[in-house]
This record gives C-alpha cells, sequence and structure tokens, in this order.
C-alpha cells in the first residue's frame, strides 16, 4: 500500500512523542477505573470508528464573493485521492471516500486502482443536479427533480441512476440526494404539486437501486431557493424516507437548520423511527457555512454523539449511521482542517462512550435536571485525546497529524507539480 507522506518521518515524530502519550494514556486509564470505566474498551471502539472525507473537501471552497484558490489544489479526482490518503495515513480516522459526480467522474476501474493503491474504499455517491454543467441539454435554473418539465426531471433522474452505475463499479453501497429546488417568490411555485413532482422522480430513483444500497435524502431549509425548498426540514425528509421504502433514510447535515434547532432531539426522533441514515458533519456560526467540525460548538456535535451511543447500546432498529464530513475550507488548508474535523468526530464519541449511562437515567426518572445535565458534562469535560492519540499511533499513524504534515512539505511539493489555480468568483468546489 503506497503512502503519501515518508513513514519514516512519522515514525521519528511518534518515537519523541510517544513516553508522553504512554503516560498520558495511563493517567486517564486510573481516572477512568475510577468511575468503572477500562479504556482498552473505549479505546477499541474508537480506533474502528471512521468519518467518510469528501472528495470536494480537499480543495478550497469558496463564498457567493469570492474564492481565494491555494497552493496545490487538487485538479481531478485522482488528486483529491492523493490528498484524502494523507488525512488518512495520519489520522487512520478516514478510511473511505465521498464522490461527487460528475465532479468526480472517471473510469470506473481506474477510480477503484487508484482508491486501492492508498487502502481507502468509497462511501457513499453524491448526484449534482443543483447546478447546470457544461453540454446539459436541460437547465436546473427553476428546478431537478421536481422541475414543471418532465424532460428535465427525466434528465434528472438519469443522472442519479449513472451515479448509482458508477458506485456499483467501485464499491459503494449508498446514493446520497441534495437538490436546491424552491423557489425565490411567494406564489412561483405550487408546494403541493413541486412535492409530487419530486417523490415520483425520487421512486423511480429508489427503484433502480441494487438490494443492498441505501438511499440518503438531505433537507436544507434555504439556499439557493430563499423562499422555499422542496425538502426544508427532517419532518418533510422523514415523510420521503417512509414513503419510499424500506432502504431510504434520512442524512443529517449540521448546517442544514435554523439557528438554534435542536439537532439532537432531530437524530432522537429519526433513530426512533428507524429512519437515520447518516450525518455531514461541519459546524456553523449563523447558517450554513460549513465550517470545520467542531469548531463552534463542540458540546452540540457531543450531545449529538450522546444520541448516537445511547441507540448503539440499545440496539436500535435499523441503526447503521453513515458519518461523512462535509466542509468548506476558505482560509485553511483543507487537509489539515479535515484531520482536525475528523479527531473532533472522534473526540465526540469518545466522550459519549464515557457517559454514565445507569446514572443519567436515574437521574432523568427523578426529575433531576441538575445532576441529569452534570452527568453529560462529566463525560463531555473528559480529556479524551490519549485515547484518539493511542488509536492513530498503534495503528500507524501520526500522534501529531498536522505537526507530521507540516514537517512532511507535503503542500509545498504538490504546489510545484499542480498548475496554480487562478482565483475566481464565488462558488463551492
Amino acid at each position: 500500500m503506497d503512502q503519501m507522506i515518508d513513514h519514516g518521518l512519522v515514525e521519528a515524530q511518534n518515537a519523541a512523542l510517544a513516553p508522553a502519550l504512554e503516560r498520558d494514556y495511563g493517567d486517564l486509564g486510573e481516572r477512568l477505573d475510577r468511575r468503572d470505566i477500562a479504556i482498552e474498551e473505549v479505546y477499541r471502539k474508537v480506533a474502528a470508528f471512521g468519518v467518510a472525507i469528501p472528495s470536494w473537501g480537499v480543495g478550497t471552497g469558496g463564498t457567493r464573493f469570492a474564492r481565494f484558490p491555494g497552493e496545490g489544489e487538487p485538479r481531478d479526482i485522482f488528486d483529491k485521492l492523493e490528498d484524502c490518503a494523507v488525512i488518512q495515513q495520519l489520522t487512520r480516522a478516514t478510511p473511505s471516500v465521498s464522490l461527487h459526480i460528475p465532479w468526480d467522474k472517471a473510469e470506473p476501474g481506474r477510480l477503484k486502482a487508484a482508491a486501492e493503491r492508498f487502502g481507502l474504499g468509497f462511501d457513499a455517491m453524491n448526484s449534482n443536479s443543483f447546478q447546470d454543467q457544461p453540454g446539459q441539454e436541460l437547465s436546473y435554473k427553476f428546478g431537478s427533480l421536481s422541475h414543471t418539465d418532465p424532460a428535465t426531471r427525466q434528465q434528472a433522474i438519469a443522472h442519479n441512476l449513472e451515479c448509482i452505475e458508477i458506485g456499483e463499479a467501485i464499491g459503494s453501497k449508498a446514493l446520497t440526494v441534495w437538490i436546491g429546488d424552491g423557489s425565490n417568490f411567494p406564489g412561483q411555485a405550487h408546494f403541493a404539486r413541486s412535492f409530487e413532482r419530486y417523490l415520483a422522480s425520487m421512486r423511480e430513483i429508489y427503484a433502480a437501486l441494487p438490494g443492498d444500497w441505501r438511499l440518503f435524502s438531505e433537507h436544507k431549509m434555504y439556499e439557493p431557493a430563499f423562499y422555499s425548498t422542496v425538502v426544508q426540514d427532517w419532518g418533510t425528509n422523514y415523510i420521503i424516507a417512509r414513503e419510499l421504502g424500506p432502504q431510504a433514510f434520512c442524512l443529517v447535515d449540521l448546517g442544514h437548520h435554523a439557528q438554534g434547532v435542536n439537532i439532537e432531539m432531530i437524530v432522537s426522533r429519526l433513530i426512533q423511527f428507524g429512519k437515520l441514515g447518516g450525518f455531514h458533519f461541519n459546524d456553523s456560526k449563523y447558517g450554513d457555512d460549513d465550517l470545520d467540525t467542531g469548531s463552534i460548538d463542540p458540546y452540540r456535535l457531543f450531545l449529538v454523539f450522546n444520541e448516537l451511543v445511547d441507540a448503539e447500546l440499545a440496539g436500535a432498529k435499523d441503526f447503521a449511521p453513515a458519518h461523512m464530513l462535509d466542509q468548506s475550507h476558505n482560509v485553511t488548508d483543507p487537509i489539515e482542517s479535515l484531520m482536525i474535523s475528523a479527531t473532533e468526530v472522534q473526540a465526540a464519541y469518545a466522550r459519549a462512550l464515557l457517559v454514565d449511562r445507569a446514572a443519567l437515567a436515574g437521574y432523568q426518572n427523578a426529575n433531576d435536571a441538575l445532576m441529569a445535565s452534570q452527568t453529560l458534562k462529566a463525560a463531555f469535560r473528559t480529556d479524551v485525546e490519549p485515547i484518539l492519540a493511542m488509536a492513530r499511533l498503534r495503528r500507524g499513524g501520526a500522534i501529531d497529524p498536522v505537526a507530521a504534515y507540516r514537517a512532511s512539505g507535503y503542500r509545498a511539493r504538490v504546489a510545484a507539480a499542480r498548475p496554480a489555480v487562478r482565483a475566481g468568483g464565488g462558488g463551492i468546489v
């Protein structure tokens, strides 16, 4: 298996940091023992946990106003896979990549070979009918799967079927469908008819799913349609999954909700009724900011994982959520941001594993609001970094991924090989 970063460099850095890590890990183990928690059990679960990298995430993002390209940006999906391989090599937390078609369209055999070169797999396929592509016959300016024109809807359906076909060839097992369909003015669209057309289109896509695949529908309250969107909230998303069938599930993007919405409760509801498909992890201050995961509200991320661990331990019905990052990196090195975000997701999972479930249930049953809250806070305040770092060390990664990455000179090296990208207008990668 090829590695993009010199393994000798990683080993040398690890050798210098390992003695302190061993002490920190032992100290944390002693503290957890006093709480009747075996650190090795937590370690095993954390080491087995992975989050998918979005292929588009390794490029520089943008806003509506401007995009400022970074050095050594990937030119195509094969450059993207190299960058994803760096993240996996150093963190050992990102074993799969989620492709976006047509951005990442390539001959499936080449895609599979490139991924296998680095020991990577492919997560959910993502279709794109929220923007027009060069040579596209019909425009999605006024919608795709819910468009008033049957031919435009069929074009969008055919694109999703193509995504399934590519995914089957490379080993993916899921399709994520997010559309920008909606309206910008009252009266522009008929709410019910738009949704009927969307459901009819999705039924055709669902009918083409292989038997071992899942279909994830994704909701978003606004953008690019600002008055209404066809799939605007988790309730509509749940209706879609229920209407389509047992292979259809809801995908939750942490940035796709109004400010102040209780996302962890939404997660609980979807788990309760067997329709939680997975996540796009990111963070936000104002809206769909797509900031680095855990950079604004790490406690909310922990509360989401509190629900996930609760369901995992309870053996909830149809519980097998997919985990993926979905971020836009405008001012940071995307590789560094994605490494930090992957470890933040791992940390939230680790902390949720430390919650005293018996004590929490007792306080809840006794209506002891203060102690129930403090039980969660006790887990959240625990420094789990020694567990994460030990998971990286034992599995051949870097104790300090960012330090190893910077010392490797990888960004300068690929910048010399990849032509500089000119600055352009707004928009995502």
